[in-house]
């Protein structure tokens, strides 16, 4: 069963018990989010996708709060909210907020971004009665998903599914079967039952780039892979709005080095322009154009290795995300070479288990644990990761890890360890934020502006939970 939206009440019970705690004194594990961080990777897409004249759609499924949805829309904006979800649950608990930004003036789009459940029809039908006419999206790339999606109370947007390379979900952008998806969606349109709104792509194989320029050349590629099958909708409907939605963290946010750069860069990066002669032909066939992303506010070791942004825009002082976890027991001489191997209370449950794709040569030397401690605590003096990162890495590492367990490794000569002693509380960077989050029931905020008091506890945003 879906769990409820949670409650004002619990809300307020939470900060009751948090709020003005010091990070020393929480339950372990616990997950962590640091407010001014958050703040400023979701005004950079937001600034830069404003201004190189994109539409902006923000994914929620990372984090699973409101509280960080207003960040990722610009609370105070006046602009049209465009989000989405990979659960019913979470569209029906983001509902309220968009209902109160309808109420201010804004429009609002939510995009249930999986390919479309008969069994999420009654759920959706509710939240297409609440929102009203053009509020929602649906995704779709089978032709059977068309005919549930014409039983909604307002005609759903759609957009259809392609697959940009990653093999996950959609339609290879040349195949027959998309071309006899979008010839139906336009007759089921005619019909009045349903609109075409645009077609979807995600590189989600953008996690593997490594190098400066990769996540531009992702970007482009999906763009690429949407020319034909857009010109063809609009050969069959000249008149009419098409939007491309393309995107994953990595290849959304490499636009932001189109702006905070001053255009440094462009003339070594052949995708640079590639993605600008691309932008240049659609918008001049009058594509609107759009990009979706949700694990850029709070990132996490995964897209640090992506090196997606210029070193500028993208370190491990832009990761907003870590989990406070305690050291159980210390076991010297225990590693390789005769290093030290300590316990946390910290295991699977608590940091997740998607590695950092191992393209090490020879496999391993890359980074290829399931954490890494932050420079906190009593382990203020680990060595954080650098601008060569996947590939050098060094320091304490959660190494091993099951259940409940977590094993830190320590990686470097057995004479530079930094100590650690049982008690000692300690702060994970996780690989990959959506998961590491997934047992949690509320994150507890910080705000490192505040000198002298950034282990603080300043809020605490409940999770919701359920599909």
């Amino acid at each position: 069963m879906a769990q409820s939206a949670p409650s004002a009440a619990l809300k307020a019970q939470l900060r009751d018990r948090f709020v003005g705690q010091n990070l020393k004194h929480v339950p372990t594990p616990s997950i962590i989010l640091d407010l001014a961080k958050l703040e400023v990777n979701c005004e950079r897409m937001l600034d830069a996708t404003e201004r190189l004249g994109l539409l902006w759609r923000a994914h929620i499924k990372t984090h699973k709060t409101t509280e960080l949805t207003r960040l990722q829309v610009g609370d105070d904006r006046t602009t049209p909210v465009s989000i989405m979800t990979s659960t019913v649950l979470e569209a029906e608990n983001i509902t309220p907020l968009l209902k109160e930004y309808q109420a201010a003036g804004r429009a609002v789009n939510l995009l249930f971004a999986f390919p479309l459940l008969p069994s999420a029809i009654p759920r959706l039908a509710h939240i297409s009665s609440t929102l009203g006419p053009s509020s929602l999206s649906l995704m779709i790339d089978q032709l059977s998903q068309l005919t549930f999606a014409t039983t909604l109370p307002h005609p759903p947007l759609l957009f259809l599914k392609i697959d940009a390379g990653y093999g996950r979900a959609g339609l290879p952008p040349t195949s027959p079967a998309l071309f006899s998806l979008i010839d139906a969606a336009l007759a089921a349109e005619q019909s009045g039952t349903v609109i075409l709104h645009g077609l979807y792509c995600h590189a989600g194989h953008s996690y593997s780039a490594r190098q400066a320029g990769e996540g531009m050349g992702f970007l482009a590629g999906e763009f690429a892979g949407l020319v034909k099958p857009a010109e063809y909708i609009r050969e069959k409907r000249p008149a009419r709005d098409v939007v491309l939605s393309v995107g994953a963290t990595p290849s959304a946010t490499s636009v932001q080095n189109l702006v905070f750069l001053d255009g440094k860069g462009e003339e070594e990066d052949g995708s640079v322009a590639e993605v600008r002669r691309l932008w240049g032909v659609l918008r001049g066939k009058g594509f609107k154009l759009e990009v979706h992303a949700g694990v850029y506010p709070t990132l996490d070791l995964q897209q640090l290795a992506t090196h997606a942004r210029d070193a500028s825009l993208m370190t491990v002082d832009d990761i907003a995300v870590s989990v406070l976890a305690e050291v159980a027991s210390v076991y010297p001489s225990r590693g390789a070479n005769g290093t030290t191997e300590a316990l946390i209370a910290a295991g699977t449950l608590a940091l997740g288990r998607e590695p950092v794709t191992d393209k090490g040569t020879p496999p391993g030397k890359d980074y290829s644990g399931w954490g890494i401690l932050t420079p906190w605590g009593a382990a203020r003096a680990n060595p954080v990761p650098g601008p060569e990162f996947p590939r050098v890495h060094s320091g304490w590492q959660v190494g091993r890890i099951s259940q409940e367990h977590g094993i830190l490794t320590w990686h470097g000569p057995k004479d530079e360890e930094v100590p650690l002693q049982v008690g000692d509380k300690v702060q994970v960077w996780p690989n990959h934020s959506c998961v590491a989050g997934a047992c949690y029931d509320y994150y507890l905020v910080l705000d490192s502006r505040n000198k002298g008091r950034e282990d603080e506890v300043v809020d605490v945003w409940p999770r919701w939970r359920g599909w």
